[in-house]
């Protein structure tokens, strides 16, 4: 189980920034606090949603662009006919 602290280390971000991740559901975690309703939970992450975060963030390859053709020289679109 990793602390809040931990993967803030880990990435190199903020607690704010983690926060925001779980707040947004991108990284699951639980809440070991002892009420629910707590003002400030206390929040921990599974080695399993760490691996699942990880994967969601991978960086995947770019589709290759196609390039626009080129208009062949002097050709000429007519528009009335």
């Amino acid at each position: 189980m990793f602390t809040v602290q931990d993967i803030q280390k880990r990435y190199g971000v903020t607690v704010h920034t983690v926060l925001g991740w779980i707040r947004s559901g991108e990284l699951k975690s639980l809440n070991v606090g002892r009420r629910m309703g707590a003002k400030k939970p206390r929040w921990r992450i599974t080695q399993e949603a760490l691996d699942s975060f990880e994967l969601l963030r991978t960086a995947s390859p770019s589709m290759p662009q196609t390039r626009r053709r080129k208009r062949a020289e002097n050709s000429v679109i007519e528009f009335y006919k």
